[in-house]
């Protein structure tokens, strides 16, 4: 049986009327991010956050009618509301002298982790957590206290890449100890569960399992906290700018057409959430023969640096194809720290340089989405 279309989907929706006028919860413009994979659906409706418990029914109608449809098998809707910072915060930003523009918050961060910034890719298979974990490897290089999150809690990867086994440790019976590499803290879900263990887990539960690695673990004193966000735009990437003050974003993709129309969604579902985009880095950049020196674009070449251009940010990287950091990645040490004079691992502390000079520029509070599960 084929996978429902956003079409169709729409058309079920169209059905499902607002309790305040009758008119649909399409004609209200109420339904975005719309993903299908396989025989799940998920989708969020946009509604007051005044209004957010009052149109649970709704949610629920929304849901059913989804899951209802021919092909579907689950359908997950979530509720999503602007809202302003709680009265103890405006009061405290008050006393402060910070109090910004009315309506405009950035939600707490984790205490003693300076700046969180996201690596992010509209798809899987781009060499997004290559690029993060030498990223995180490389800013230590230059001196930051850095500790590196896995959020792809369905696939983690960090584990075998960073070379660390094991289960975290706690002192006290409340937080979890993370594993090092090359003085990077890190912390994943791999380390947790079996490395063949499939998570079969519904959006709460990921959202759940996120806050907890984020602030139910001794991470200690951070200059910044890279965060490896799975491929898509899905629960992880909303809980990530619900729960913290994200610093920023950086968008990885090949430079294939293909590719890069899914590093769009990456860079406009980020703004829509208000986190800046740091920039893009084009991964697999191009082949250079070990042999003869030959340059080959298997990919193309370019594409990245184009949708940098087109969304008016910056092109931050372009990394080549290379064994080196196919065998250091699956050795499980990182090119940076494991050959440090190469080429490959110079691309990857031009990134870091790059990105810590943009951490340490000005930044402006952002108003973030409240995400409201049932």
């Amino acid at each position: 049986m084929n996978e429902p279309t956003v079409e169709a989907i729409h058309r079920v929706l169209a059905e499902i009327r607002h309790p305040d006028d009758e008119k649909s919860v399409i004609e209200r413009g109420m339904v975005s991010g719309i993903v299908v994979k396989g025989k799940n659906v998920g989708f969020a409706l946009e509604v007051p956050a005044a209004d957010a418990q009052r149109l649970e029914t709704l949610r629920r109608a929304c849901e059913d009618a989804v899951k209802a449809m021919a092909g579907v098998s689950s359908c997950t809707v979530v509720l999503t509301a602007e809202r302003g910072p709680p009265p103890e915060i405006q009061a405290r930003r008050q006393q402060q002298g910070q109090q910004g523009q009315q309506g405009q918050a950035a939600p707490p961060g984790v205490p003693g982790i300076a700046a969180i910034i996201a690596v992010a890719s509209g798809k899987g298979g781009v060499g997004k957590s290559t690029t993060a974990i030498n990223l995180a490897c490389g800013l230590r290089a230059l001196g930051l206290r850095t500790g590196i999150l896995d959020a792809d809690i369905y696939g983690p990867s960090l584990p075998r890449m960073a070379g660390l086994s094991g289960r975290p440790t706690t002192a006290d019976g409340k937080k979890m100890q993370p594993l090092e590499v090359a003085g990077v803290k890190v912390m994943s879900m791999g380390f947790l569960v079996d490395e063949e263990t499939p998570m079969i887990w519904r959006g709460p539960m990921v959202q759940s399992a996120l806050t907890q690695m984020l602030n139910d673990v001794a991470w200690g004193e951070l200059d910044v906290l890279v965060v490896d966000m799975p491929p898509g735009t899905g629960d992880a990437q909303l809980t990530m700018a619900q729960k913290v003050p994200l610093a920023g974003a950086v968008i990885v993709s090949t430079p294939q057409d293909i590719a890069l129309l899914d590093a769009r969604k990456a860079i406009n579902m980020f703004r829509r959430v208000d986190v800046p985009i740091m920039g893009i880095v084009e991964n697999m950049s191009y082949f250079a023969c070990p042999n003869c020196g030959q340059r080959t674009e298997i990919f193309a070449h370019g594409g990245a640096k184009t949708c940098a251009d087109t969304y008016n940010v910056d092109f931050l990287a372009e990394i080549p194809l290379d064994i080196a950091i196919r065998e250091t990645s699956d050795g499980g040490q990182p090119i940076v720290v494991s050959r440090p004079d190469t080429p490959q691992a110079a691309a990857y502390m031009d990134l870091a340089r790059t990105i810590r000079d943009k951490l340490r520029g000005p930044s402006a509070a952002k108003a973030f989405p409240k995400i409201v599960y049932a």
